[in-house]
């Protein structure tokens, strides 16, 4: 699975990690996040975040 980076803090998404704080589980892929969540560090939207190279 990809990694995604907010491109407004540098803040990166690790399919394998998740976001516990935002309860999303481990494995959870970045397209399968709800459309509400947001970054966790400076919240900015999903539309927020590109593709890690």
């Amino acid at each position: 699975m990809r990694k995604y980076i907010c491109k407004t803090c540098g803040y990166e998404y690790d399919p394998e990690e998740g976001d516990p704080d935002s309860d999303i589980a481990a494995g959870t892929a970045f397209e399968d996040i709800p459309d509400d969540w947001v970054c966790p560090v400076c919240g900015v939207s999903k539309e927020d975040f590109e593709p890690a190279e």
